[in-house]
């Protein structure tokens, strides 16, 4: 018996409203929502410079870090018999001025400048955020007291005050740390205080009020959280800027004292042999130097997409 497909059940086109209906030209099934993380590394991962970035970074301290486990040099003792040597047998990247291994020398000033500068990155997104999210949810007076003491600050060139302080007092490592977050925190402030002026009149911070929470509870479990974008991106630019003003204080004579060093200080023990054709005593670290910085910055540029909502939803 021929059925003709009309008259066939199978061949029926759904009821209207039936879930099995076919989707409509240009829509897809709608699937399982990607989470909030998901959709913001996605984003990072496109952004190629980032991803290079961060390869970067984990290279340059695998390099400070581990490599001297595996490349052991004396970078305490003065061995005025070995200087200036050029790149070959032990010394696989010569020596220094005063005799040190420049392979061991880069791997030492590379582990301080990075503990230096993400420390005082670290320091400075705290204090920044803290005192920011208070002066923005705070508002009115306490807001504008705040906000002056920061353009007090920023008035002040960061280098001509690191400069006054390090002269003052003999530079050390924990003092570097300090004296650049102390004048690293100011841009940090103005930021999340932008922030909170525009999160303290959403719904979610007036029901707390309205429920009882208090000022500390909610600059730390709603404020600050909510602007976890904002700060995440600052911190990497922190980091660099950080790391920028330890290499200036360092090339000026007034970082990190011997024995230990940085590569700002190898960078201006090395410019004295500019002429000399001691290259390995100022390419490696200006490299480094420059590596570094330009890694943290695409790293941020790339948190930056990865945070911007308008990309995380297309």
């Amino acid at each position: 018996m021929t059925v003709h497909p009309e008259l066939d059940p199978a061949h029926q086109a759904p009821a209207a409203g039936s879930s099995a209906a076919a989707p409509a030209p240009g829509m897809l099934p709608a699937g399982k929502p990607r989470s909030l993380f998901r959709r913001g590394l996605e984003v990072f991962l496109e952004h190629r410079l980032a991803v290079a970035g961060v390869g970067i970074i984990v290279v340059l301290a695998l390099f400070s870090f581990a490599g001297p486990l595996f490349y052991q040099t004396d970078q305490v003792h003065v061995n005025l018999a070995l200087e200036t040597q050029p790149p070959g047998g032990a010394h696989l990247l010569g020596t220094d001025q005063d005799g040190y291994d420049q392979l061991g020398r880069l791997m030492q000033g590379g582990q301080i400048t990075l503990e230096v500068g993400l420390a005082a990155a670290l320091i400075a997104t705290v204090v920044g955020v803290l005192w920011g999210a208070v002066a923005g949810y705070a508002g009115g007076i306490v807001d504008a007291l705040m906000m002056r003491v920061v353009d007090a600050g920023l008035a002040i060139p960061a280098l001509f005050l690191l400069l006054v302080i390090v002269t003052i007092v003999p530079p050390s490592k924990p003092l570097v740390i300090l004296v650049v977050a102390a004048v690293s925190w100011l841009t940090t402030s103005r930021l999340v205080r932008g922030e909170a002026l525009s999160l303290r009149v959403r719904d979610f911070v007036q029901a707390v009020k309205v429920m009882g929470g208090g000022g500390t509870r909610t600059v730390l479990r709603h404020i600050a959280p909510n602007a976890i974008g904002t700060i995440m991106v600052n911190a990497t630019f922190q980091v660099a800027d950080a790391i920028t003003l330890i290499v200036a204080l360092s090339f000026l004579g007034l970082g990190i004292q011997p024995p230990a060093t940085d590569w700002g200080g190898m960078l201006s023990h090395g410019t004295t042999y500019t002429y000399d054709g001691y290259w390995w005593l100022i390419y490696p670290p200006g490299i480094a130097i420059i590596l570094v910085v330009i890694a943290f910055n695409f790293m941020g540029d790339g948190l930056r997409d990865a945070f911007e909502v308008r990309l995380q939803r297309r």
